[in-house]
């Protein structure tokens, strides 16, 4: 995701130059805060917040319920084959989207109000951080919307939770409701494409750490090797094991194992 807000933050600058500062009100992009807020404050076992362009934005425990309307835009070739925010890679071919606070792994049905066109699609991604944008949709989820030449439109979007993998391929699919504070927990410290390098990863945490594993995901148009260490039974429980893999140099993300 990194790699996406420098691509916004250089588009920003050449608006600039080109078309001069008045090109860049702050009603078209996105402005810095002066002066950056402290992080909110969180309940035990709440996802951590981050902070983009010195804004703060906490992710939300439960998708259950949630909707929204804004505008949606989209991200392609310049972003494929980059890693997303939650750890696999970005393909533009796949039916997901960014959010900037809704659960990973969170299914989301979108639709166009300018054409009445709707799609689903799930959250692996964190964005898109310019005012008045709530999803970032890939290409392909864009083409079904018929937003990509336009670039944008307004939607609404509604939250169905976490597939049920055993009606993945069914007409009808079965969504339950995602909640972060309740369930099996691990820590996520890598997604991989080369099942060579999750085991190399796998066998090194092992040494050091419980339950080094290897989740396999299906995309529907490849294969994810997840690695993962750890078992907890509640989102607040893991938190409290997080500050040794921190120490250690990793990058860890609390995931629930029902994916």
């Amino acid at each position: 995701m990194n790699y996406r807000l420098a691509w916004h933050t250089a588009a920003t600058i050449l608006l600039c130059l080109i078309f001069g500062l008045q090109a860049c009100s702050k009603s078209n992009v996105y402005s810095r805060p002066s002066k950056a807020p402290p992080p909110p404050k969180t309940a035990p076992g709440e996802p951590k917040p981050y902070k983009v362009f010195g804004e703060w934005y906490q992710p939300i425990a439960s998708a259950d319920g949630f909707r929204q309307r804004g505008i949606a835009s989209w991200y392609g070739k310049k972003f494929h084959g980059r890693k997303t925010s939650n750890g696999e890679i970005y393909n533009m071919y796949d039916m997901t989207a960014a959010h900037k606070t809704l659960p990973f792994n969170t299914y989301v049905r979108v639709v166009n109000l300018e054409n009445g066109r709707q799609t689903t699609v799930r959250i692996n991604d964190r964005g898109p951080f310019i005012r008045g944008r709530i999803i970032d949709l890939s290409y392909t989820a864009a083409g079904k919307l018929k937003i990509v030449g336009p670039g944008t439109a307004k939607v609404r979007i509604v939250a169905l939770g976490r597939l049920d993998q055993r009606t993945a391929k069914k007409p009808k699919k079965v969504y339950t409701p995602i909640d972060y504070t309740k369930g099996n927990f691990t820590f996520q410290v890598g997604a991989f494409v080369d099942r060579t390098n999750a085991e190399r990863l796998r066998s090194k945490l092992a040494q050091n750490y419980n339950n080094a594993h290897i989740a396999v995901y299906d995309s529907g148009r490849g294969i994810f090797y997840r690695v993962r260490v750890g078992r907890y039974t509640s989102l607040a429980q893991a938190r409290k094991g997080e500050s040794r893999l921190v120490a250690d140099g990793y990058e860890p993300m609390i995931v629930a194992e029902q994916e």
